[in-house]
């Protein structure tokens, strides 16, 4: 370790001894935080061993994010990393996950309910939600429970919708920003009887801070709510709207500090269109003898088209889905001790992908269709868990799942390794390979087992062991390479172990945590560029979550962890060496003042540790500190302000950095930006 992260290390450490003792005194406990994701009811926060983070409406206001990276950042171990426009890649104790299948690993949802279906997952799923005027995001990092199954291998965010309020409320606002940047936002809600509705909408157009760059995009949210004598319904329509132009990567070492090149986009014909609707009914019941019964049918439906400028030959690819599922749940207390609850989840998913390239046949990529398939997905789960209160101040949390996984798979065109007219490469052997129609089906099972020991009345113990899997995703198992026509793959497989301190006063929470996870039969593209099972990696790192009220006008906020990725053998770099992209040190620290009851000011410092960008480990991006501000002025009973600097500093950065056929690459982070928002409630 080096002395620069034993440094890390240590301050982390040290603030949370410093912090523990000057707070240890007799104090009534704070108000209750309940979350819904680990249980799909409401839960105290401090009845779960599991690492949850909760990210409220008041720090998604004030943050005003114009990306989802942004307002992440506020949890430890998770980095969303920013491509151009609306892009992302996600990691969550991990290195940041690339690949076809990749996003296989995290569970995205809206309320409880994938915004893919199992098995077709999209790294960039994150755009379709209505994140920016969400009520909460929910944060679960490592494997997620007994309610989760298959794609909750890494972690789980969960985006919660805001509920209708129960007076009439109007909110609109207008913001502006650098590089023609301009934002539309509304919402109205009321509540009349046992029917409560809210709509909420939003528009934004950027021209983008690359040449040929920008994007416009739209989200909508409908929820309605209603409370009887017998059922309570919550509904919720959503929808999203993506036309984005993409800039490419800036090649060549240190470039992104090149302020003549920063503007640069080698890919000015590359596009994404992506379109998203998503409806649910959440039907609850409240039986005898302290029993809940829920059943959520659901309906999803998406579609998107974009150039792979990353590709030789730049094919376009056009993908889309409609499911249709089913999530239960019973939740029985058995006792004042014992609370046990169970289901089954279903869905039926129709899927299509198909790959063209426009130019002219050249080496190993042919022109014409590259790719046309079909995809019938069944996805089945059964699950179990429960509560055990074993002693006055022992807790265990338990929870077991059983997933089925089945895909038929349909060629709607020539099958093998050819052109699609059946003529050869000009090399001899095409990119692209295409299986005979196939049928597959996946078992698997998963587990979590949690401990909470109070010490105090302010502080517990808390320890948890878990395992995750994910099913190959059907672009794995089907968009084949080279020579390979048939892709016999299992199931990846995470095991997970965490222990750690958790307190809570008025004035301050924290929680402090260290894991360890091993991940088997990661799915690989070898040499030949054969999808396999033969990769290993192990994850280690400490994680630190502070919330602290230093005074009624000043708050402070600490997220940072310190990790180390690792393959744990040498299928795809020497055992030992860390992953790329895997920074080992990843902090955000914010200080909220409030100086006067209409004024708020917000100062927040990112950091970004250096991490290797290949795996051999020869080449390396050094990190960055970014420094934000923010200012929100009450400016009469219904008027307000905010102004938001961003990289106030003006640091030279990249959003991420790679290497890969020779070249440094990177995408370049934007430089200082300020953006106006006008809004009114009333």
């Amino acid at each position: 370790m080096t002395t620069k992260s034993t440094s890390y290390l240590l301050l982390t450490l040290s603030a949370f001894t410093s912090v523990s003792l000057a707070t240890e005194h007799d104090a009534k406990a704070d108000p209750e935080i309940v979350s819904v994701t680990a249980n799909r009811i409401e839960k105290q926060l401090k009845e779960q061993s599991v690492a949850i983070s909760i990210i409220d409406k008041q720090d998604i206001d004030n943050m005003g994010h114009t990306h989802i990276s942004e307002i992440l950042s506020q949890t430890p171990g998770v980095w969303v990393s920013r491509g151009n426009g609306q892009e992302h890649l996600t990691a969550i104790r991990s290195a940041v996950l690339t690949g076809t299948g990749s996003c296989g690993a995290f569970y995205f949802a809206e309320d409880g309910i994938p915004l893919r279906a199992p098995g077709f997952c999209n790294v960039n799923g994150l755009f379709d939600v209505n994140a920016e005027q969400a009520e909460r995001i929910e944060v679960i990092r490592g494997p997620g429970t007994a309610v989760h199954g298959s794609n909750a291998l890494n972690g789980v965010i969960d985006v919660i919708s805001a509920a209708p309020s129960a007076e009439p409320e109007t909110h609109f606002s207008l913001e502006g920003g650098p590089h023609e940047y301009g934002r539309v936002k509304f919402s109205h809600s009321d509540t009349s009887g046992k029917h409560g509705y809210r709509l909420s909408a939003q528009g934004n157009h950027d021209d983008g801070y690359k040449d040929d760059s920008g994007f416009d995009q739209q989200k909508l949210n409908l929820r309605h709510n209603y409370r009887g004598d017998t059922w309570s319904i919550q509904s919720l329509l959503a929808a999203s709207n993506l036309n984005q132009e993409t800039a490419g990567y800036l090649i060549g070492k240190d470039s992104y500090k090149d302020s003549s090149r920063k503007r640069e986009n080698p890919n000015p014909e590359a596009f994404r269109n992506s379109k998203s609707l998503r409806f649910y009914s959440r039907f609850e019941r409240e039986g005898d003898k302290d029993s809940r019964f829920v059943v959520t049918p659901y309906f999803r439906a998406t579609e998107m088209e974009f150039l792979q400028h990353f590709l030789p030959g730049t094919p376009l690819e056009e993908n889309g889905e409609r499911s249709v599922g089913v999530q239960t749940a019973f939740y029985q207390n058995y006792s004042e001790n014992v609370t046990l609850y169970n289901g089954f989840d279903m869905e039926v998913t129709k899927a299509y992908l198909e790959q063209s390239q426009a130019q002219p046949s050249f080496a190993s990529f042919p022109t014409g269709q590259q790719y046309d398939y079909d995809v019938d997905a069944l996805y089945s789960a059964w699950f179990i868990g429960g509560d055990w209160q074993a002693a006055e101040r022992t807790k265990i949390n338990f929870g077991a799942r059983y997933d089925i996984q089945f895909y038929d798979y349909q060629n709607n065109m020539l099958s093998g390794n050819t052109a699609a007219d059946g003529s050869a490469c000009p090399s001899g052997t095409c990119r692209y390979a295409r299986p005979i129609d196939d049928k597959q089906r996946f078992r698997n099972s998963s587990f979590n087992l949690g401990l909470i020991q109070s010490i105090s009345t302010n502080t517990d113990i808390l320890a948890n062991a878990s395992h995750g899997f994910r099913a190959p995703q059907a672009a794995e198992l089907y968009r084949l390479q080279a020579q390979q026509l048939s892709a016999e793959l299992d199931e990846e497989s995470l095991n997970s172990l965490e222990a750690g301190f958790r307190g809570t006063w008025p004035t301050l929470s924290y929680r402090v945590a260290l894991y360890w996870m091993q991940k088997d039969d990661v799915i690989i593209q070898d040499s030949d560029r054969r999808n396999i099972n033969n990769g290993k990696t192990l994850d280690r790192g400490i994680e630190a979550d502070f919330n602290w009220q230093l005074s009624p006008s000043l708050q402070w906020q600490l997220q940072a962890s310190y990790s180390k990725h690792q393959y744990g053998n040498d299928a795809l770099a020497p055992e030992g060496n860390e992953l790329d992209t895997a920074p080992r040190q990843l902090a955000s620290t914010r200080l909220r003042w409030q100086p006067f009851d209409a004024t708020t000011i917000e100062f927040e410092v990112q950091y970004l540790g250096e991490y290797f960008l290949d795996g051999n480990n020869d080449h390396r991006y050094p990190g960055h500190t970014l420094g934000n501000l923010r200012w929100r002025q009450q400016l009469s009973q219904q008027l307000y302000s905010v102004l938001r600097i961003n990289n106030v500093s003006d640091e030279d950065y990249a959003e991420r950095a790679d290497y890969a056929f020779g070249n440094y690459r990177y995408f370049v982070g934007e430089p200082r930006a300020a953006y106006l928002e006008l809004g009114l409630d009333f």
